[in-house]
């Protein structure tokens, strides 16, 4: 008998077949405002404009870099084996005291696409991997149906560490534990990041909006584009954001094949 799983990836490969030409149109998106005066000085780049994102940075790590604090030991780190280690062995939150294992990130270490996730659940915590429960299967099916094996890309958490129940991670944590995330983007050096979940999106792009207000446009973060869509485990308690869903990471294909053509 077909298991949940095999439905909702035929689901997908289904809306492949009747949807992969469509050019999709998100409806939240407001109409262009008219064009403001011209300002003879000079303006900041653009950060969310829907369906447009600001020249990248020459150097967009060094701005990533910068935003590690001066006296943390990550500056001088030169390798993501080198990182992991010191997570594994240093408490800077009270959830890694409580962990059964830091989960740290698993993937192709030169990867064009991250996947950053929120925290790790019980399966993560209990295998130090991230996206290895039922949320995860769903992951790699949604991976594998616009073209990408899980060791194509490169996959993390805004958390390291299993906050207890499931529950969001706390502002504080996350402040202790991004610069950890700051260190593997600037190794891994990917042209674009897909954030599932809103925590991950707030998080990583310092910002309070819904996922809703976000999804559907990719925003720039220091020069490399960020798609924000919905986690994987609520696909899992409501199908209804299936299709929601399948039309971001569509743009996401689409667009890395831009990037890497």
């Amino acid at each position: 008998m077909p298991s949940d799983f095999d439905d909702i990836r035929a689901a997908l490969e289904h809306q492949l077949a009747l949807y992969g030409d469509l050019v999709l149109v998100d409806d939240d998106v407001p109409a262009a405002a008219e064009p403001a005066p011209v300002d003879p000085k000079p303006t900041p780049e653009p950060i969310d404009e829907p369906d447009s994102v600001s020249e990248p940075d020459s150097d967009p790590w060094a701005r990533i870099a910068a935003l590690i604090p001066a006296d943390s030991p990550l500056r001088d780190m030169t390798s993501l084996d080198e990182v992991a280690a010191w997570v594994a062995t240093t408490e800077l939150i009270e959830l890694d005291r409580t962990r059964k294992n830091p989960v740290f990130g698993v993937g192709n270490p030169e990867a064009d696409l991250l996947v950053i996730g929120e925290a790790p659940g019980a399966d993560e915590d209990e295998q130090g991997e991230p996206f290895v429960g039922r949320a995860g299967k769903l992951l790699t099916d949604i991976l594998d149906a616009i073209g990408f094996e899980r060791s194509d890309v490169y996959i993390a958490n805004i958390l390291k560490s299993r906050p207890p129940n499931n529950r969001d991670p706390f502002p504080d944590e996350v402040a202790a534990h991004i610069p950890i995330l700051h260190k593997q983007i600037t190794l891994i050096r990917p042209k674009l990041i897909l954030c599932v979940g809103r925590t991950s999106g707030t998080s990583l792009l310092g910002r309070d909006s819904s996922l809703k207000d976000m999804r559907g446009v990719f925003h720039d973060y220091h020069g490399i584009e960020v798609m924000v869509t919905y986690h994987p485990a609520a696909l899992l308690r409501n199908p209804n954001w299936k299709r929601p869903t399948w039309e971001d990471v569509q743009l996401l294909r689409r667009r890395y094949d831009e990037l890497t053509a």
